[in-house]
């Protein structure tokens, strides 16, 4: 009887230990401390289409939605649509900020256009036009 107890007592330890781990390396959990620090994180499930990714940057969180498309060799991501879910955070931000999280996107899904979705849209096509080398 006393070893089933130590067993079970041994068991339950190593439970805890394997949650507490999936605990600590829970990257929603490291998205949600991003946010709250007000840095750079992005949580995506690259293996998932139908999930959409989030970015935090300083203090503002984003989301985006990916769209399946073929291109020349596979189906691919082809389509990104993003947006901010409290614009009243946008605040400071500027266009260089916008192109980082673009070329963050960019690196995960390189066969894809981003499209952003008002008022940041029209603030990157206004600096687009302004800067045609960007």
């Amino acid at each position: 009887m006393l070893i089933l107890l130590r067993i079970a007592i041994f068991a339950f330890i190593i439970y805890l230990i394997y949650k507490i781990i999936k605990f600590i390396l829970d990257p929603k959990r490291k998205l949600e401390t991003a946010h709250e620090q007000k840095k750079y994180y992005f949580y995506d499930v690259p293996n998932n289409i139908r999930k959409n990714f989030l970015i935090t940057f300083n203090g503002v969180m984003f989301e985006g939605e990916k769209y399946l498309g073929t291109t020349d060799r596979s189906f691919e991501v082809v389509s990104i649509f993003v947006w901010p879910r409290n614009p009243d955070l946008l605040k400071g931000l500027s266009y260089e900020d916008f192109r980082f999280i673009e070329n963050e996107i960019e690196l995960r899904y390189p066969d894809s256009t981003i499209d952003w979705k008002s008022p940041i849209k029209e603030l990157m096509e206004k600096n687009k036009n302004e800067h045609p080398t960007n």
